[in-house]
């Protein structure tokens, strides 16, 4: 860890636009270090060019980026950080331990090889080729393509995109022993269940702003609606007209109310004499990230 105090991360007021389409629209965020983020967005929100921008890979039109208080092209350079792409940036026809030791002699003070393969679990693939991998074993290697420097920063970008479920679970244990070392980790994915999970805090971006800033339970309790469903015989109209209830659905003999105030529906729904079969839901991550992306949701002025 470094001794000034910069936050690993900072987007002040960036903004880049490719011609006449504006991909990044005033993005100010900090990420102090030991932080795990998810980034999270649907296609087009702008995750990709926001990655490219904390980078050094694309120049802000507008704005300033940083990296623990450096030009990110420099903080690159003296080897704070390392970066997993989701596809391509292998070499082929040489070894996974020809190619770890050559991105290690790009850095400074690199983790020893042998720990690194224990770590993105391809030590069996030290001598494999590159151009002979499956495509979840290709993944294990850029992995290891990342951290090998022994980065402060690791920015992953769809880590476990081709990996089956026995692979995501050990790539997450190896975060897990970095985040315990004190690295900066921000990744993004379409995994919903991996950010919920797996990180200390969660953006989502979308239309190249930031729309929600929090915890995973921040972002669920303050955007998405939990459910309440109840067993019901004849007229249901009444119930959208029930404290808290956004929605109905009648799926059978279930009524499915999405409440923002499940308490004081459930207590509507009990002195109604109408508490059948009761069951609530908490919202998960993935009804707060469709709440939040939807065409017609607003975007937040401020982080929760």
């Amino acid at each position: 860890m470094r001794s000034d105090e910069s936050p690993a991360v900072l987007l002040s007021s960036v903004t880049r636009n490719f011609g006449p389409v504006r991909a990044v629209d005033r993005i100010t965020l900090t990420i102090p270090r030991g932080q795990t983020v998810a980034l999270l967005g649907p296609n087009g929100a702008g995750k990709s060019t926001t990655i490219g921008l904390l980078l050094g890979l694309l120049a802000p039109d507008s704005g300033r980026a940083a990296l623990f208080g450096r030009d990110p092209v420099q903080a690159v350079r003296q080897g704070l950080v390392g970066a997993m792409p989701q596809e391509g940036g292998l070499i082929g026809r040489v070894t996974v331990r020809e190619l770890l030791s050559f991105v290690a002699g790009t850095y400074p003070a690199p983790l020893p090889l042998d720990r690194v393969l224990r770590l993105a679990q391809i030590t069996q693939l030290r001598d494999r080729r590159v151009d002979r991998l499956s495509g979840g074993q290709a993944q294990r290697v850029r992995f290891a393509t990342a951290v090998v420097g022994d980065p402060d920063l690791v920015v992953l970008d769809e880590p476990t995109a081709a990996l089956d479920v026995t692979a995501r679970r050990e790539f997450w244990d190896g975060m897990r022993d970095l985040a315990g070392q004190g690295k900066t980790i921000l990744f993004s994915t379409h995994y919903l269940d991996e950010a919920d999970e797996r990180s200390d805090r969660v953006i989502v971006v979308g239309r190249g702003r930031v729309i929600a800033d929090g915890t995973s339970d921040e972002i669920k309790r303050v955007v998405a609606l939990t459910t309440v469903s109840v067993t019901v015989t004849g007229e249901t109209a009444w119930l959208s007209a029930l404290p808290g209830v956004r929605h109905l659905d009648i799926r059978g003999d279930r009524a499915h109310l999405r409440s923002a105030d499940p308490d004081a529906t459930v207590m509507a729904l009990a002195q109604a004499g109408a508490v059948r079969n009761l069951e609530v839901t908490p919202a998960d991550l993935e009804d707060a990230f469709v709440a939040l992306t939807t065409e017609d949701a607003p975007i937040a002025e401020e982080t929760m």
